[in-house]
């Protein structure tokens, strides 16, 4: 005899009930109130979805076998479902099934004893059609209940087929049951010719017209609705006919589909891996310094326009799609971030706000090579946005710009790890196709996968990109990164996804894997004699930062390539550096002999450094050398400045100090500006930043159900446990108590003047109460206590059951009657 899911709850040890819990993890959000309130819960649409979502093809199968096998009283067994799991030309193991059911019990979407099992709740609501097929023909038709209660007659009818109705069959056979018929497809004269409509919407486009008036009028189809529009079904009973060849489940598979590519070498795979990771980092950084030169400004409907993205990508070399990416990984790394821009900016930039690197660029920068790079990894896996939907159309035609709130997806962080978690089952080294990604993908979670092929493809593109796979397989830093996320998700104790290891001051396991295959960073340059300062590896960040000052970037890769220039020289010395601190610094950084020509450029650059000085008096120049003076005067380029002579060694001019340096700059001229004192005020130009962003460095997803362990699992249940044993015990309370009319009993006081009586007789003899009560919310409510004190308007009771001291508000209690 079947009995309900919350008695075979409430007969589980508490073990038990918190493994339920820990299997399905949204049951506890919030608390149930009692065991009825859980059993609710597990059978509600979405908690069943949720549950079924995390099963692999072949459970969802046996649990197919489960709903078809069931009797008129809805209960079945364990042998019934083997019978037709096995049923078919190749059957599985009768120890694959088994387990299976045991998984679907373990989460009781199965429940009760093996020979009398029961289907939970709200599954039929989840998929109405169990393995694809239609309703029984008793419940669709009359006349096709008839035909499909002869065998013998329904296999004649089938064969009797015209080739265009059976090709219908066979499409439906294969599931969903159910299309949708084309106007007029039922009424249309049985011509022989076929009609073929538009897709349908139901089954994806089966072919209708005259083999569907064929097919409902011997009974092989069933009309569901009326009008010259309507759906019709297959029964079940002929869908079972049909699928003889494959079984009544259709193909059953217990393991994954197998790879069939032989596995490379995991060093080749780590060392492609790594190259890329590098060539990321440098784009990276050569698109943030890009934006500090030119801001990118936002636009006013949001997001950045298609041509800044192609300016962006020009410079880099990169198409628009790995641009997009980039930016996109950018800005949920914290590196850039959107700055208000007021009064004449926003007429400069054309907009309220624009794209600029921000503070945390700076230290990013300061760190090492490996470390730059897991921050941008962790950005990409947690970030809620599907860059590969940038330049394609919204709903309203509009083309998807970067950083726009159209290329937000909640499910794209579970997306990335549901791809990098089959790539990381395989044998280290195995790269498998495409295909067969989306093949383990469809196995291992079918509900999740189909519909999101696209996304999929665009997550293993977007691994390849960004280094985390190599040469197809996953690479070993990229399998423990994976790890650290997944670990840090199951343990929960970053909720916000707000903490990331660099924080702590150790290098992560991530980090120090991918240390290992990088280069070691170069401290030293070799200078050549043609000015080319070439870098034999990665340079440390000291390095780095003096290469940006002293010398103009011409190549990157293994060894990149650096060039001493004149304006490098100037923006140098502009930066506060002197002709000896150059000649030091080149002596130091270089394991070549420097070349007599870099120091001769340098002496020559720093020699016309200064020789003129810039002030501040609408703005002057002034100058020892009167001759030089003389040729800024009568220089034609100079002409818009309108300069003035006030003595032999000062010209004026009407304009700013600012565009004044530009213009002697941009002719040629080598101005320094000074203060009032005279002193000449050196300094690096100032980048403008935007204010600094926290990275996400987990994924925060909005569905997610925070996995608890087993401890606090424990505590839920016997937080259940003591809400069944409360409502339990009001169910026991006098009707007087709960507001409603008196019964069989004892004769209850409700006075309130008796009530106190009793109450304090209570409190004398030590016994229990039934105190009934009106709470916070007006609602009334009714609780088993032991009366401990009564004063100051208030009752003071213990409730036996939770050990704990409850207060009541006298004027508050409508009623008290003592516990028999």
């Amino acid at each position: 005899m079947t009995t309900s899911l919350a008695d075979h709850l409430r007969a589980l040890p508490d073990e038990s009930l918190a493994a339920l819990l820990q299997l399905r993890p949204d049951l506890v959000v919030p608390v149930p109130a009692d065991v009825s309130a859980l059993a609710l819960r597990a059978q509600s649409r979405v908690s069943v979805a949720r549950a079924l979502d995390g099963l692999d093809q072949f459970t969802l199968q046996i649990l197919d076998a489960a709903r078809l096998t069931r009797g008129p009283e809805g209960a079945t067994s364990t042998d019934q479902i083997l019978a037709m799991a096995t049923a078919g030309p190749q059957p599985p193991a009768p120890t694959a099934v088994r387990t299976a059911v045991d998984r679907l019990r373990a989460r009781f979407l199965l429940y009760g004893p093996e020979h009398d099992l029961c289907v939970a709740g709200g599954i039929d609501e989840v998929s109405p059609y169990p393995a694809g097929l239609g309703r029984p023909a008793a419940e669709l038709d009359p006349r096709a209940a008839a035909l499909c209660a002869d065998p013998a007659k329904l296999r004649r009818t089938l064969l009797s087929a015209p080739p265009s109705a059976r090709a219908v069959l066979d499409r439906l056979a294969a599931g969903p049951p159910v299309g949708t018929v084309a106007p007029g497809a039922l009424e249309a004269p049985a011509t022989g010719a076929e009609d073929v409509l538009p897709p349908d919407l139901v089954n994806g486009g089966a072919p209708t017209g005259s083999p569907i008036r064929w097919l409902a009028e011997h009974r092989l189809l069933v009309r569901m609705s009326g009008g010259r529009n309507g759906t019709v079904e297959l029964p079940r009973e002929v869908g079972l006919v049909l699928r003889r060849d494959t079984g009544p489940l259709g193909p059953l598979r217990t393991s994954p589909p197998v790879v069939s590519g032989p596995p490379r070498e995991v060093k080749s795979v780590d060392s492609a891996g790594a190259g890329q990771t590098m060539e990321v980092v440098r784009h990276t950084e050569a698109m943030l310094e890009a934006l500090t030169a030119e801001p990118a400004p936002v636009l006013r409907s949001g997001g950045v326009g298609v041509r800044d993205l192609r300016r962006l990508a020009r410079g880099l070399g990169l198409d628009e799609p790995a641009t997009a990416l980039l930016f996109e990984v950018a800005y949920a790394a914290g590196l850039t971030g959107e700055m208000e821009l007021t009064g004449a900016a926003t007429t400069r930039y054309g907009g309220d706000q624009q794209i600029l690197p921000t503070g945390g660029y700076e230290v990013w920068r300061a760190v090492s090579l490996a470390q730059r790079w897991e921050q941008l990894a962790r950005a990409w896996m947690s970030m809620p946005r599907q860059a590969g939907l940038i330049g394609q159309r919204d709903d309203r035609d509009r083309p998807i710009s970067v950083l726009s709130a159209e290329a937000e997806r909640a499910g794209a962080p579970a997306a990335r790890r549901a791809v990098l978690a089959v790539l990381a089952d395989l044998a280290p080294g195995t790269a498998p196709t495409t295909d067969e990604v989306l093949e383990l993908l469809d196995w291992r979670a079918p509900r999740r996968a189909r519909g999101r092929e696209a996304a999929h493809r665009e997550v293993l593109a977007e691994a390849a990109t960004l280094g985390v796979t190599g040469l197809g397989a996953l690479t070993s830093y990229g399998r423990l990164l994976l790890a650290e996320l997944t670990e840090a998700d199951e343990r929960g104790d970053d909720p916000l996804g707000l903490r990331s290891d660099a924080e702590s001051g150790d290098a992560s396991t991530t980090v120090r894997a991918l240390d290992g295959l990088l280069p070691a960073p170069v401290d030293h340059v070799l200078v050549q004699a043609d000015l080319t300062v070439v870098v034999p590896g990665p340079p440390d960040p000291a390095l780095a930062a003096e290469l940006d000052v002293v010398a103009e970037h011409e190549s990157a890769g293994g060894a990149s390539v650096h060039r001493v220039t004149p304006a490098s020289v100037r923006r140098a010395l502009d930066a506060g550096y002197t002709a000896d601190d150059l000649h030091a610094l080149f002596r130091r950084r270089s394991r070549t002999p420097v070349p007599q020509g870099l120091t001769y450029l340098v002496d020559d650059v720093a020699r016309k450094h200064g020789g003129l000085r810039v002030g501040s008096a609408g703005a002057y120049v002034r100058s020892d050398d009167e001759a030089l003076l003389t040729e800024v005067q009568a220089d034609r380029r100079l002409e818009p400045l309108a300069f003035r002579r006030l003595a032999p060694t000062v010209l004026v001019t009407p304009y700013q100090v600012n565009r004044m340096l530009t213009a002697l700059r941009d002719a040629g001229y080598a101005p320094v500006p000074e203060d009032a004192g005279g002193a000449m005020v050196l300094a690096r130009p100032k980048t403008r930043r935007a204010p600094a962003r926290t990275a996400i460095s987990r994924a925060v997803d909005p569905l997610a159900t925070p996995k608890l362990p087993m401890p606090r699992l424990l505590g839920v249940v016997e937080q259940i446990r003591r809400g069944e044993a409360a409502a339990r015990a009001a169910r026991r309370a006098p009707a007087v108590v709960r507001g409603a009319p008196a019964a069989a009993g004892p004769a209850p006081v409700s006075g309130h003047g008796d009530a106190l009586a009793v109450l304090q007789q209570a409190v004398r003899d030590k016994a229990l109460v039934w105190v009934g009560y009106v709470d916070a919310h007006g609602a009334t409510a009714s609780r088993l206590v032991r009366p401990v004190s009564i004063g100051a308007g208030y009752l003071r009771a213990e409730d036996d059951r939770t050990e704990m001291l409850h207060t009541f508000a006298l004027h508050r209690i409508t009623a008290a009657v003592l516990e028999e």
